[in-house]
């Protein structure tokens, strides 16, 4: 009943949009598969229905996905479609073995770049196949020779056909340029659905959806194989491993959308029965599918209920209106298939490849999958990110310039272990003596070979006139904490006594010449637009570092800083800052954060905002919090600290309170759109506690938990 009464408004309507969704997809993923077209939506009932029910993520939708359409059509070429439904089978039951193992983390551990670069190279397959397809004709028995006869095929279109797959291919490509009120409506079924109109009016000759006269008849029970047991079992584990992974990756890709937090042992449990019951049923594979668990986030849903209810849709839809679907043109799902391959090559992963020096994996998995197999090419891929790893743990990268007149810079980066000597020993050898030496060393480990050997020269060139200087090498060789982390005096070392800039100059001449190339790329990205992900506002005081206590960088906090964190009522300069976020910026969270030994906190205490001057005017914004504080505001009672310290936690949560009480971020809060946070953090401990507004006190922020929130803005864990 709670849940009718809560979360029926937001699921009912979620769980019909992703329904619209999944009837197209689920049909082209059984066109492009080669199984039977009824297959493809028992995937996608069983899925919604049995996965959502027992799995372990509460907004992911399962059901067909393009990822697998090249590995089940290679199983029903070599094996035939019963067979292949018992591959399904078994592999669901090795799914639920190893959900009950609690392994399910493990199959994170392959690299993104070769998980990327398969769902490319399959995108690259669907497309190359689909686009004969799409242009009236018929698809080759490979991607190469596809690629081979397309020239062909562009020159001999058969008419309507091309036609109505170009029409869906451009609906869906225009799609995402249309104003978000039109784009509520899915894309595929407006696509699809135009495109068999237009057929139906035109009366256009096309091949359409064929379905056997009865869809009961159709289900075909899964057969054992007469033979080739290796073959089978090795179909079986590729299965396996490739359904597991994509719908782990989907269930943490879901998470970091909605804010939950999914059981991913128990997910690979639900993914396993929903693959039994598919396979029995003779429906497709199941996974965890990105695209409809991202609309499904994107729809509202609030619980699990959302996918069951989009499954329990999708049998209804195939039980009273199978005639639509015999309606619809095959040219108009291979349109739509075009698309979805083009989706699964996306610039992003390129780009991530290519920072993280992943590229060649990415490469090599895509040209295997595309001009090979999907095996061979995962396991290239797998092969070569193994190479490119242990070329990092054995390989430093040593550079050695001349940066002015007698001094040279020796850049040393990576693993520096007694492998990389002979290297390195070479490169120092060019330095010519009584110059004077840059060595920066940021190597992520240092053996006691690598250390002796650089200590020992640098006294041989000391003792032959040179310098040598080096930076980010601490005591016993062990690496020191990185200058953008560090203060002034711990790596310029006894600072100046008030000299204009001196520690300014400093540290911008080391932004320049390290920092500022590796953000150039980032910074021109924002100097176009900023997008905030929250309003920070803490205290001026200097040990208060917003960024690095959560780990951010340019461009992800509106960071807003006064004397003791306070919001003053009718303060311009406060509301200012915040009508900004949340009306012009659309922040989706705002913060703030209080700390121990706050100067204002003790001014407070002591009585200073009784004084008339700026400080003391200043101070009397927080005389709420001084009542609270010796009323016995939960926040600050039982705590064995330092009383400025219990008087600054009850201040977070009284600013915060008055924060969420201005007119604009109660409206924002009331639509959902809007959450807010109150933090605090224990400089001594260097240590960040979050305030619970249910119990109105702090507790340690759990690196894995879910961030408690004033107002409705905030997603549940769980439903």
């Amino acid at each position: 009943m709670n849940w009718l009464r809560r979360d029926l408004r937001y699921d009912l309507p979620a769980s019909l949009v992703v329904f619209l969704v999944a009837v197209p997809l689920s049909l082209g993923i059984a066109v492009a598969s080669g199984a039977p077209i009824v297959a493809g939506l028992v995937a996608a009932v069983v899925g919604g229905i049995v996965a959502a029910a027992l799995g372990g993520s509460p907004l992911l939708v399962s059901g067909p996905a393009a990822g697998l359409t090249v590995v089940v059509a290679g199983f029903i070429d070599q094996f035939g479609w019963a067979v292949t439904c018992g591959i399904t089978v078994a592999a669901g039951v090795l799914q639920l073995v190893l959900g009950l193992c609690r392994v399910a983390r493990a199959a994170l551990a392959i690299s993104p770049a070769v998980v990327h670069g398969m769902l490319a190279g399959i995108g690259l397959v669907i497309v190359l196949g689909q686009l004969h397809v799409l242009l009236g004709g018929l698809p080759g028995t490979s991607a190469l020779t596809n690629l081979l006869e397309l020239p062909g095929q562009l020159l001999d279109l058969h008419g309507p056909a091309a036609l109505i797959g170009l029409l869906v291919l451009g609906v869906l490509l225009l799609w995402g340029f249309l104003p978000a009120p039109v784009r509520r409506v899915p894309g595929p079924l407006v696509a699809v659905l135009l495109a068999t109109v237009l057929a139906e009016v035109a009366g256009l000759d096309l091949v359409r959806v064929d379905l056997p006269g009865s869809l009961l008849e159709s289900l075909r029970l899964p057969q054992l194989p007469g033979g080739d047991w290796g073959a089978v079992l090795l179909a079986v584990l590729t299965l396996t491993v490739i359904a597991s992974v994509e719908s782990l990756l989907s269930a943490v890709a879901v998470d970091k959308l909605a804010g939950t937090r999914s059981d991913l042992d128990r997910e690979l449990i639900g993914q396993g029965a929903a693959n039994t019951a598919s396979g029995l049923l003779g429906g497709l594979p199941v996974t965890g599918v990105i695209v409809r668990g991202s609309t499904n986030v994107a729809a509202g849903a609030r619980t699990r209920a959302s996918a069951i209810l989009h499954g329990v849709w999708v049998l209804l839809f195939v039980l009273l209106l199978a005639g639509v679907i015999e309606r619809v043109p095959m040219a108009a799902l291979a349109g739509l298939l075009v698309f979805i391959g083009l989706q699964l090559v996306r610039i992003e992963d390129v780009r991530s490849a290519w920072r993280h020096r992943e590229a060649l994996a990415y490469l090599a998995t895509v040209f295997g999958v595309v001009f090979l197999d999907l095996l061979q090419g995962v396991l290239i891929g797998l092969a070569t990110s193994v190479v490119l790893v242990l070329r990092r743990v054995v390989w430093a990268r040593v550079r050695v310039t001349e940066s002015g007149p007698g001094r040279w810079r020796v850049q040393v980066e990576g693993t520096l272990s007694f492998l990389s000597l002979p290297r390195l020993s070479r490169m120092l050898g060019q330095i010519p003596d009584r110059s004077t030496v840059d060595i920066e060393l940021v190597a992520d480990f240092l053996d006691h070979a690598a250390y002796e050997h650089l200590s020992g020269w640098r006294r041989q060139h000391e003792e032959r006139g040179g310098t040598v200087v080096v930076a980010e090498l601490g005591a016993e060789g062990k690496p020191v904490l990185p200058r953008w982390f560090a203060p002034w005096s711990s790596w310029q070392g006894e600072l100046p006594r008030p000299r204009s800039g001196s520690p300014l100059e400093t540290g911008v001449r080391e932004y320049h010449r390290h920092s500022a190339p590796l953000l150039r790329p980032l910074f021109e990205q924002l100097a176009v637009l900023q997008r905030p992900h929250g309003l920070f506002l803490t205290c001026a005081d200097s040990r208060i570092v917003p960024n690095m206590i959560t780990t951010s960088g340019p461009g992800d906090l509106f960071t807003v800083r006064n004397v003791g964190n306070l919001v003053p009522p009718g303060d311009d300069g406060i509301e200012a800052s915040v009508h900004v976020a949340v009306e012009v910026l659309r922040v989706p969270t705002l913060m703030v954060c209080g700390h121990s030994a706050c100067a204002g906190m003790t001014s407070l205490l002591s009585g200073r905002a009784e004084q008339d001057d700026s400080l003391g005017r200043w101070l009397r914004a927080g005389l709420p919090s001084l009542r609270a504080f010796r009323a016995g505001h939960p926040a600050g009672a039982g705590e064995p600290e330092e009383a400025a310290d219990r008087l600054a936690k009850v201040n977070v949560a009284v600013q915060t309170e008055a924060l969420a009480r201005l007119p604009m971020v109660r409206a924002a809060v009331a639509e959902g759109r809007l959450q807010v946070i109150g933090l605090f953090f224990d400089i001594g401990q260097a240590r960040l506690s979050i305030l619970d507004p249910e119990t109105q006190r702090f507790r340690p922020l759990d690196p894995d938990g879910a961030v408690p929130a004033v107002g409705t803005g905030t997603r549940r864990t769980a439903d």
